[in-house]
């Protein structure tokens, strides 16, 4: 029978190409039919992965009413009850389910704010969002949560996560360690890895189902644009999603490439927008094209559920973080009164280049803020000077009044010695002071804009506190992104011997470094508070047990007008402070939410004559954008958070690992695979099938775990052990990945082990046991599914009352009520089967009956929303001005809502049988 006469969903078992199959997933209505990916069974293809097309195979799927029964002779009825939780943890979620159902399974605290934006991607048609949090609230488990519901509901297969380079192993370690999701990281070594491992031209995203990879390496559509139009993703992850806005370029090409390309999108971002609404609403269409018909008037009701935006004072986040995120101290300005040779160059600066004003004059110059640009350099240090002193004279548009000009500043930087450094020899006293040393474990990391700054810092501070070469490192644009990585892990390592991380505004975005420090230096400020915040976010953020401390190295001088630091970083440093600790962001406080642009307006207003607070308090007091993030995603702390109803047979995964692993190896896994238990720790050799399902995560971690030729796994249930184990990691010298594994819901041992069950039986076959029921009850699940393959409605069904008219019943109710559990005996009685067989079309119909029964309201529970959103497209059609653009949006839109139609025909499956204790005695 092919796929046209019987409804195919995960789980089913299928006949292709003489072999058997186990779906995976279905999609329908694909160019060459009905698209099936499947996982072998038969001994020929068993654990083989492969996809079908039903115009291009012949797919047998399997009637219900043809089930095989057979009796279950396992201790306690162990295989049937493997079995049938299987089948429960195989079947996805239906799509009417929006309650979470692995809210607590993870390593991590369950904390209600975290687990809000799941709630909210799954209230949706789509799980699409911006996740738009402030700096430190953890936005990488919100992601991680939402990537494991999707999972758990069979939509998150194929999983793409673009992000900064410097965060990919952070990214990637995180989602494993805390999630057990495996991601194959597509750094500069896992590029190789492609050219090394897959045949040459061949798609490495059909290779690598589960990938991170850096958004400058992804947006060279050259070499992976054509890759990434030949593949659709479950879901799509793009981290700091606020540098795909500018339209045109590539990082929003590749946006707009992926949002095409996948089902679920998550974009995080702390600072989404740059103040503005046009730009701000090339962002959110990529997650709903049909939210905004204009794009510069639309207000919150538009598009708030699309996103959320909370801070560390909203209602539910402090009510609820405790002392998992200690307070942050005060920003201290560090005064560096200018030493003599310092003086001359502000004397220059001030008399021959800004003239006691912020203007241009005397010297011009071809660049009108050129002085300001000497300026920002000379108080980072003199060594940032002298570069920007020499870049400029290489130019070939120099007047000779400016020649002149810098060739007499170039000299009096010339004379400044290291010793003549007023900020390094007071960061030098300021380290010492905050306990940074050779003999202590003190670590701080410390912000300059400049490279030549950062270079020099690296050069000379080893020997200025006594360090080896490896105490201090330096990270900038420059470095590569396997160095950058390593370094950042170096420092978040407890037993590395990095005690010092020199760093510019690269590490300012999305980096942790707050697991073994709570000290940041400025070495110099940026002109943008919010720089200054996500400098001080990479301390000061959840999970952070010390107090953050910030100080801030404030060069003075006493030349006449001169423009120190006092002018204008020491009062960005005071009103930083002042506007995080009162509102919790500065972006709200400003009306700007770019950095590049607030320093444009602020250097601006110092040329027109403003003083700081005066562009401040003037300049930025209209936020364009304040009434659409003001308090989105806001809620009490006493809501809830809903929890899906998921039936289950065993009453924790532990006990179905432990049950299915003696089944699987005959009671003697101890012997089959050299499986050892201490206490809440338990090892073995994982077989060749398992180690493949791991594949993604780095081969030194794999190594890592050899035994020989095999892997030794060591995994846990145990949260106080695997996250003692994660602390532990992080105290080591070489490698911030824990040797123990956390064992969640979707780790892939757990989807191994669901396989391997699902294959013990025979083909099309179900158990029959005895238990606590007064007659023959059938379990039969029923599963209405859309055009993509996603389940509307999942009923789990005991039939009973047959062979005369059968009553449905709810199977979890049956099952508990029957005594359906480990404390079973299976006194191996001899159950006629016969007369049992001839009742399975009879149980078939009568599920059949009742799904038809109830077919008019579920219809109308999925076609709510979709008729919403039809709606939608109607008015969006009619706002927006008539284009090509326009109608092929509504298009799209509509033809994505005929696919997530329910198909009318039900799949069926009879799961097994309960009989009464006796009832086949001879």
């Amino acid at each position: 029978m092919s796929s046209a006469d019987a409804p195919l969903a995960p789980g089913v078992r299928v006949l292709v190409r003489d072999e058997e199959w186990l779906v995976r997933g279905v999609q329908t209505d694909t160019p060459d039919g009905t698209m099936i990916k499947a996982v072998g069974v038969s001994e020929f293809v068993q654990d083989l992965e492969a996809t079908f097309f039903t115009e291009l195979d012949e797919v047998q799927a399997m009637r219900p009413e043809e089930t095989v029964l057979v009796a279950d002779t396992s201790s306690q009825f162990r295989q049937s009850r493997l079995f049938l939780e299987a089948v429960l943890r195989r079947t996805p979620l239906p799509r009417s389910e929006r309650g979470l159902a692995l809210a607590d399974r993870f390593l991590l605290d369950p904390l209600t704010y975290q687990q809000r934006p799941v709630e909210l991607a799954l209230s949706g048609l789509r799980p699409r969002i911006l996740l738009a949090d402030v700096v430190g609230l953890g936005k990488t488990l919100e992601i991680g949560l939402i990537l494991a519901e999707l999972i758990r509901r069979g939509r998150g297969e194929r999983i793409l996560v673009v992000s900064p380079q410097q965060v990919l192993e952070q990214f990637q370690r995180e989602l494993w360690t805390r999630f057990s999701i495996p991601l194959v990281r597509l750094d500069s070594v896992g590029i190789q890895r492609i050219q090394q491992e897959i045949p040459a031209g061949r798609n490495p995203f059909t290779y690598f189902k589960r990938a991170i990879i850096s958004v400058d390496t992804l947006k060279d559509a050259g070499q992976f644009g054509h890759h990434l139009d030949a593949i659709d993703w479950d879901a799509v992850v793009i981290d700091e999603s606020h540098n795909l806005i500018n339209k045109g370029t590539k990082r929003n090409e590749l946006a707009q490439r992926l949002a095409r390309k996948t089902d679920a999108l998550l974009l995080a971002s702390a600072t989404p927008h740059n103040g503005d609404k046009e730009s701000f609403a090339e962002l959110i269409s990529l997650l709903d094209p049909a939210a905004i018909a204009d794009k510069k008037n639309y207000v919150k009701k538009d598009i708030e559920h699309l996103y959320l935006r909370r801070t560390k004072i909203s209602p539910e986040v402090r009510d609820q973080i405790g002392d998992r995120w200690a307070d942050r101290g005060p920003s201290v300005p560090v005064q560096c009164a200018a030493g003599p040779l310092e003086e001359e160059v502000f004397r220059e600066l001030t008399e021959t280049w800004m003239t006691g004003k912020w203007s241009d004059e005397p010297v011009r110059g071809q660049h009108r803020l050129f002085p300001y640009t000497l300026l920002k350099a000379f108080l980072s240090s003199h060594k940032a000077l002298a570069s920007t002193v020499a870049k400029r004279l290489a130019k070939k548009d120099l007047g000779p009044t400016e020649s002149a000009s810098l060739e007499q500043l170039a000299g009096l930087v010339a004379a400044i010695e290291d010793d003549n450094s007023t900020k390094l020899n007071q960061l030098v006293a300021e380290l010492k002071t905050i306990g940074v040393g050779p003999r202590s474990k003190t670590r701080a990391v410390v912000f300059s804009e400049s490279v030549p700054t950062l270079k020099w810092l690296a050069e000379v501070l080893p020997g200025r506190l006594g360090f080896g070469p490896d105490a201090v490192r330096v990270l900038h644009g420059g470095v590569t992104d396997t160095e950058e990585q390593q370094i950042l892990q170096d420092f978040e390592l407890e037993g590395s011997s990095v005690r010092l991380l020199v760093t510019g505004d690269v590490a300012s975005e999305g980096v942790n470094l707050h697991r073994q420090c709570h000290q940041l230096i400025h070495f110099d400020i940026p002109w943008s508070l919010i720089r200054i915040e996500q400098r001080n976010g990479r301390v000061d953020r959840y999970g952070q047990q010390h107090r953050p401390e910030f100080r801030a190295l404030i060069l003075t001088s006493q030349v006449t007008n001169a423009k120190d630091d006092n002018t204008v970083a020491a009062k960005l440093l005071v009103r930083e402070a002042n506007v995080h600790r009162s509102l919790g962001s500065v972006e709200a406080a400003i009306g700007i939410h770019d950095a590049e642009a607030e320093e444009d307006r602020l250097v601006k207003d110092l040329l027109e004559g403003k003083t700081v607070d005066e562009s401040y308090e003037q300049g930025f007091e209209v936020d364009v954008l304040a009434d659409l993030m003001a308090g989105v995603g806001e809620t009490s702390a006493v809501a809830d958070v809903p929890v899906a109803r998921v039936p289950k047979l065993f009453a924790s995964t532990s006990e179905f690992v432990e049950a299915a692993l003696r089944e699987l190896y005959d009671n003697r896994p101890e012997d089959a695979i050299d499986l050892r238990r201490e206490k809440e720790l338990t090892t073995f050799l994982a077989p060749d099938d398992l180690v493949y399902r791991l594949s993604d995560l780095p081969k030194s971690y794999l190594q890592a775990h050899r035994e020989g030729d095999k892997l030794r796994l060591k995994v846990t249930f145990d949260r106080k052990l695997a996250q003692r184990k994660l602390d532990e990691a992080r105290q080591a010298k070489t490698s911030s990945w824990p040797g123990i594994a956390f064992l969640s819901d979707v780790h892939p041992m757990i989807d191994w082990l669901v396989d391997k069950v699902l294959m013990r039986l025979g083909r099309q076959q179900a158990p029959v046991l005895t238990a606590d029921v007064p007659g023959p009850v059938f379990l039969v699940q029923g599963v209405y599914a859309n055009k993509l393959g996603q389940p509307t409605v999942v009923e789990w069904m005991a039939v009973s009352g047959l062979p005369g008219l059968g009553t449905v019943r709810p199977m979890d109710e049956v099952l508990a009520g029957a005594g359906v559990g480990p404390k079973m005996v299976n006194r191996a009685e001899s159950v006629p089967l016969q007369p049992l067989q001839k009742m399975v079309p009879a149980a078939v119909a009568s599920a059949r009956d009742y799904l038809a029964g109830r077919r008019a309201e579920w219809e109308k529970t999925n076609a709510e929303p979709l008729d919403a959103y039809r709606a939608k497209l109607a008015d969006f059609s009619k706002a927006s001005l008539f284009s090509k653009r326009v109608e092929g949006t509504v298009r799209e839109q509509n033809d994505l809502v005929d696919r997530l139609e329910t198909v009318p025909d039900p799949l069926l499956r009879v799961l097994a049988v309960l009989v009464k204790p006796g009832e086949g005695a001879a």
